[in-house]
């Protein structure tokens, strides 16, 4: 009966150290979390930042887009737009939009853009 006494003595105390190590453990796991955080914030800051898109040209894409539209008298179609620039299409079309809202562009009909 003594013999069983001391090993559960032993065993408890066993428990309550690695209890102690478990704690350690699991504070020391919780302080990286909180630099992840952080450091998962800066990217977040750089997206913020604006960025000028620019065409495979050099030039942004509303100076492509518009240097494309200056050069024909009669006007340019997307089509024909696309195959200039190089731009795909959503790019294409967000230029378009911008480049009207300015005043910069005109379209006399659907699909058609002229320089005003």
């Amino acid at each position: 009966m003594k013999n069983l006494q001391g090993e559960l003595k032993i065993i408890s105390k066993s428990l309550a150290s690695l209890s102690k190590k478990v704690e350690k453990l699991s504070s020391s796991v919780q302080k990286p979390k909180t630099v992840k955080k952080a450091a998962a914030a800066k990217p977040a800051a750089k997206k913020a930042a604006a960025k000028r898109a620019v065409s495979p040209g050099g030039k942004t894409v509303l100076e492509t887009v518009f240097d494309a539209i200056k050069r024909s008298k009669k006007g340019v179609t997307v089509a024909q737009l696309k195959t200039k620039t190089q731009l795909n299409a959503r790019q294409l079309s967000n230029a378009l939009y911008k480049l009207s809202k300015k005043g910069m562009v005109e379209a006399p009909s659907r699909g058609l853009y002229l320089k005003k």
